[in-house]
């Protein structure tokens, strides 16, 4: 893919399926939007595109903030009429929701990620967490 970092690895994409694993750099998170964007278009699910890249990007950011190992980004669009889109890192400590007050510059990912998406949530795995969450898709 033309202007994406060479850092970031497609671990699997089919269609309906796509996988990346991206280094804890600063560049993860464009390049995740990146990705994210280009893999929504060639699906044609252009009507859930922005509201994803929005969140994918704010659970990256998160993961960067405070993870030191790589970063993994997983989207599933053909289990029925959701996209579920997980990030994943090797923090095992589930994100906490707190609420921003209106001059704070963060502390609105887990926010936003609630209120724009059908379904969110945390899981742990074996060497780490989940974050991971449903939009619904048209039709």
């Amino acid at each position: 893919m033309i202007g994406v970092s060479e850092s970031a690895r497609a671990l699997a994409s089919t269609p309906g399926f796509a996988e990346w694993s991206f280094p804890a750099e600063p560049g993860a998170v464009r390049t995740a939007r990146t990705l994210v964007r280009t893999t929504l278009e060639e699906w044609g699910l252009g009507s859930v595109t922005d509201v994803t890249v929005l969140l994918v990007s704010e659970l990256v950011t998160n993961s960067l903030r405070y993870a030191s190992g790589p970063i993994g980004v997983r989207m599933y669009s053909h289990a029925g009429p959701t996209l579920l889109v997980e990030v994943s890192d090797p923090l095992p400590d589930p994100p906490t929701e707190r609420v921003a007050h209106p001059d704070d510059e963060g502390g609105r990912g887990l926010q936003l990620v609630a209120c724009a998406s059908r379904r969110w949530g945390t899981r742990r795995g074996n060497t780490g967490k989940t974050v991971w969450f449903e939009l619904s898709l048209p039709g």
